[in-house]
């Protein structure tokens, strides 16, 4: 560009800040933008060239959203514009069509086609879990999937899915009904290598944030909480091109979901019993899955999403996401923490670590906090590293520096140890050692022993995520998403949990208070037992019972 035509800009600059002081910025701007192409020795037709394709960009996601769009099995525009009589919610506009489209290409991109098929299945009985049937993709010589009574669909993302899961078959089992454990990344596919990855990234962000903090906590806690209309809309194109995963149950057959994704799935699929398990308590579009019967675990999501326009026969409040051994047995748990406590026992802590991984700065420094109370006999911990190496490993070089030699704590690394362990303690014996740390190469111990261990914890030390709704006093630990800030507070007004503690330092004194004091953890077990008798915890109960209902009238 030659040093005329840099001249007659810097003139037009002048003439277009004086119509107006906010033009001043966009002048300098593309001043300093012509300087640049300049000094870099590209003419001013191919940089008019590349601006023009750069506007071009947001008009094409715009119209491909429409291409994305108009073979959906279900018009989500629509479904989520309706709003209540009245009050109808806010149009697609075209940031929303670019939005949406510029997600599905960076998550779905060309990795995956839609298509009509089915991946062929068949089931194996699990390993873990007696009479519960694990679906896996059907090889030549396999036999062909008996039709089950009731699905239980999820993904393997985290923890927190699967754990809501197994609760589901812990009560679809009671009966000898036939229950089909479906997890979507079972199955060998394109399909399931397309929600690995985002699950992946997903993971890599909560361990970034809790580990970096500040700055980057701020940005995660927003992500977390960015669920709204669009983030649906990307979700569910997302599901229309995974329905191969799907496709080859039957349709009448009811199917519990887990993660939305299942649900979103099942819907496009054309599945005619789909109920989806609404996780967290923060209000967001993300987790409905229209056409469903959305199950809330709590009154704000309830009611949020009746104002939001869901339909009253989609939405229906069913209590807290529990397995039916922890249910059943509230009464003489509680008594028996209660007993503990009036004994003037050690508090038994119970500190598991999420599927992601994260929370290891936070974890392994109040660990290290516990110190003098762990030496003077008041406190006594379990650390479930869960199937993380990493975590392990932290835990192991925090108790080394807090002066423990392997000698003195004990490792459990298999379910079988887990259940004789809780068993020893649940007839009243103490631990071997103070320190007892948890760590598994398998995946489904590492959720399990959470569940199994929090029966004869006096305290589950966790960030609130779905063991804040779980039957068992709680110290809510510093979360990891901005949505799970809501979840404490639930768990804070049912009177089973703490409000959310930030700093390691509060989370300490809680533990001083327990032991001090009988009154907190014994109002927590009183309200849990309350809770228990009103129906608080009785989600995943009567979500099974809903689906034997939707198999009766199908048949």
């Amino acid at each position: 560009m030659s040093g005329t035509e840099v001249a007659a800009l810097g003139l037009a600059t002048r003439a277009l800040a004086s119509l107006s002081p906010q033009l001043l910025v966009a002048a300098s701007t593309a001043v300093s933008l012509f300087s640049w192409l300049q000094l870099a020795k590209i003419t001013l037709p191919a940089a008019v060239a590349s601006l023009a394709i750069l506007a071009a960009i947001p008009f094409h996601l715009s119209s491909f959203y429409y291409h994305l769009s108009k073979d959906n099995s279900v018009d989500i525009d629509a479904y989520v514009e309706k709003g209540i009589e009245g009050h109808p919610n806010r149009k697609l506009s075209f940031r929303d069509r670019v939005k949406v489209a510029a997600l599905n290409e960076l998550s779905v991109g060309r990795k995956v086609s839609r298509s009509p098929e089915s991946h062929p299945l068949t089931s194996a009985k699990s390993p873990f879990i007696q009479g519960l049937d694990v679906s896996k993709h059907r090889g030549k010589n396999d036999a062909a999937l008996a039709p089950p009574e009731i699905v239980v669909g999820t993904i393997r993302m985290g923890f927190g899915h699967h754990r809501i899961a197994y609760s589901a078959c812990s009560w679809g089992l009671q009966g000898q009904h036939k229950v089909l454990f479906h997890d979507l990344l079972n199955i060998d596919s394109p399909e399931a290598d397309l929600i690995r990855e985002t699950d992946r990234k997903y993971s890599m962000g909560s361990r970034i944030a809790t580990e970096m903090g500040s700055f980057f906590e701020k940005m995660w806690g927003r992500v977390t909480k960015s669920g709204d209309e669009n983030m649906l809309r990307g979700t569910y194109l997302m599901a229309e091109n995974i329905k191969p995963l799907l496709n080859g149950l039957p349709k009448d057959t009811p199917i519990i979901a887990t993660h939305s994704l299942v649900g979103l799935t099942a819907v496009a699929c054309g599945f005619k019993n789909v109920i989806n398990l609404v996780i967290d308590n923060y209000p967001q579009w993300f987790v409905i899955v229209p056409g469903a019967v959305n199950l809330v675990q709590g009154p704000i999501n309830h009611r949020a999403f009746l104002r939001w326009g869901v339909p009253e026969d989609q939405v229906k409040l069913a209590g807290h996401w529990c397995p039916a051994d922890m249910v059943e047995n509230i009464d003489a748990d509680c008594q028996a923490r209660k007993a503990r406590r009036a004994a003037k026992k050690p508090v038994r802590l119970l500190v598991p670590v999420g599927g992601a991984g994260a929370q290891r700065k936070f974890v392994t420094r109040f660990l290290e906090a516990l110190e003098e109370p762990i030496k003077a006999g008041e406190v006594q911990v379990m650390l479930n590293a869960g199937d993380h190496a990493h975590m392990r490993d932290s835990f192991k070089a925090s108790l080394k520096r807090m002066g423990f030699g392997e000698s003195d704590y004990e490792v459990i690394g298999t379910m079988d140890g887990v259940n004789q362990y809780a068993e020893r303690l649940r007839s009243g014996a103490e631990p071997a050692k103070a320190i007892t740390l948890f760590s598994f190469a398998d995946y489904f111990p590492a959720v399990a022993t959470t569940d199994v261990l929090s029966r004869v914890t006096d305290v589950l030390a966790c960030k609130p995520s779905e063991l804040a709704f779980y039957p068992v006093p709680k110290l809510m630990l510093r979360r990891v998403g901005d949505h799970e800030a809501a979840s404490a507070v639930r768990a804070a007004e049912l009177g089973d949990g703490t409000t959310e503690v930030r700093t390691v330092e509060d989370a300490l004194g809680w533990v001083k208070l327990f032991g001090l004091s009988d009154t907190v953890l014994g109002e927590m077990n009183d309200r849990i037992m309350i809770n228990g008798k009103n129906g608080v915890y009785d989600g995943c109960k009567n979500a099974v019972a809903l689906a034997r209902e939707m198999a009766a009238k199908s048949k």
